[in-house]
């Protein structure tokens, strides 16, 4: 399973999701598809996107739990 630590990273920088998503170009809607778990694909330039609004690596934004961690 992997988590998407968008949330943390705004914490972490101040930023509030309208910011991030004008800064990304992406709609309000699909961050918060993003922020919830339920996107289904990431397309590296949004990845990158986000990356670079929040000053950040994908590593701080993504991360891989195996199926016994989330039980």
């Amino acid at each position: 399973m992997i988590i998407i630590n968008i949330d943390v990273m705004l914490a972490k920088r101040k930023m509030s999701v309208t910011e991030l998503s004008e800064r990304v170009g992406i709609t309000m809607a699909n961050l918060s598809i993003l922020k919830n778990g339920k996107a289904k694909a990431i397309r590296l330039s949004t990845l990158e996107g986000i990356c670079k609004a929040l000053d950040c690596q994908p590593g701080d934004i993504l991360e891989y739990r195996s199926d016994d961690e989330t039980e």
